[in-house]
């Protein structure tokens, strides 16, 4: 299978180097473009939408400080910043759309390797796994 386009989709953890490597490796053994992208959790998402406060500057700090670090993580692989995307939503819907909207031959996530399918993948893994219009590779992190 030739890759042409690949959607590398991390979780700013210590283990995001190992996801993010594969999947530079692999976009160089297909000469395919590579779009590197880190989904924002809405901060209500954590609390169900309940709490009676404005979360607004606390969801600015943490899109910031995700731009920065994916940026980071950009910079060291040669990612140019027009390939880096930061979105803001649920991860595994988001991940699924933004492959679509790119046309992704091949999705790449994280997974961890502990027991049963959604904790063998990982929620996010799972999520995009289930509902891809594409191949999907969950890198086992360690």
């Amino acid at each position: 299978m030739e890759y042409k386009t690949i959607l590398v989709a991390i979780d700013l953890t210590d283990e995001a180097e190992q996801v993010l490597s594969r999947a530079v490796t692999m976009a160089k053994q297909h000469q395919a473009t590579l779009t590197l992208a880190h989904v924002v959790e809405p901060v209500g998402y954590a609390y169900g939408g309940d709490l009676p406060l404005d979360l607004t500057e606390l969801q600015q700090q943490l899109e910031t400080s995700a731009r920065e670090q994916l940026s980071a993580h950009g910079e060291r692989h040669g990612i140019a910043k027009q390939d880096q995307r930061i979105i803001i939503g649920r991860p595994g819907t988001e991940i699924r759309r933004l492959a679509h909207d790119l046309g992704a031959d091949l999705t790449v996530v994280g997974s961890h390797g502990r027991h049963g399918l959604q904790l063998l993948l990982g929620s996010t893994a799972n999520a995009v796994l289930h509902g891809a219009e594409n191949d999907v590779l969950a890198v086992r992190v360690r």
